[in-house]
């Protein structure tokens, strides 16, 4: 995954953290996008190999939309089917 942001120029906007269990048992491998001020996605079933193109995709669609909220999935292909939730951008005051 590293050689595909690479690839597509996103190897400073972007980084990969591996975590444990992200209980998704039943579909792994999961993977999540977060940042701050920006919504947050879960996804399950996806193959980092096969699913490199479009998790670039997804990935600038993410980093396009304003504060990360895509409204049009098409371009993510298969990653668009493989989403188990999305959750806005959280307001925290201090």
């Amino acid at each position: 995954m590293n050689e595909a942001l690479a690839t597509a120029e996103l190897q400073d906007a972007v980084h990969i953290v591996e975590r444990g269990c992200m209980n998704g048992c039943s579909r792994p491998v999961s993977m999540a996008m977060q940042g701050p001020g920006r919504a947050t996605y879960f996804f399950n079933g996806v193959d980092p190999t096969a699913d490199a193109d479009d998790i670039v995709a997804t990935l600038r669609a993410y980093l396009a939309a304003p504060h990360g909220w895509i409204e049009d999935a098409q371009p993510c292909g298969r990653l668009r089917f493989c989403l188990v939730g999305r959750v806005p951008a959280l307001s925290c005051s201090t």
